[in-house]
């Protein structure tokens, strides 16, 4: 079965977007990787409506991506600050890579706003698509076969 021929309504990437895919939801997971907690926090800084926010966190917060910690501060009611879940951390490299293209094609001409590097070595951070066999190496597309899945159904 060929590509064209297939269908693509369970597709993990099309699965992926509908959870991901808008462009305030990888913004919000993006600063709570960079310490933001609070709704405030995150209203001022990516710049959403508060409505826009809620239902962004809210969805996050359904897909298991995102979970909340209450907080208090003195003299005030408990409220909810939001954390990455273990599903929420994986998304990381998926932000990397994008930093990463963004890098090469789109960047400020003064440079990144974050400077990533390996806290032990202090070499820049970057994504890479590797074998998962022995062969560790960096893969192009040219590099691999791409077959269909046991997921495959075709197209109706």
């Amino acid at each position: 079965m060929k590509w064209l021929e297939m269908s693509t309504q369970n597709c993990t990437v099309q699965r992926t977007l509908d959870l991901v895919g808008e462009k305030w939801t990888l913004l919000i997971v993006r600063d709570a990787f960079n310490g933001v907690r609070r709704f405030d926090d995150f209203r001022r800084h990516v710049g959403l409506s508060e409505a826009v926010l809620a239902d962004r966190l809210r969805k996050l917060l359904g897909a298991g991506i995102l979970r909340t910690v209450p907080y208090r501060e003195e003299g005030s009611r408990t409220r909810q600050e939001y954390r990455l879940t273990r599903k929420g951390r994986d998304l990381w490299p998926v932000l990397v890579a994008l930093r990463q293209w963004g890098e090469s094609y789109v960047a400020d001409p003064e440079g990144p706003v974050l400077d990533i590097r390996h806290s032990d070595c202090g070499a820049p951070v970057r994504v890479v698509v590797e074998c998962s066999g022995d062969h560790r190496e960096a893969l192009a597309p040219a590099d691999v076969t791409v077959l269909p899945g046991p997921g495959a159904r075709p197209l109706a």
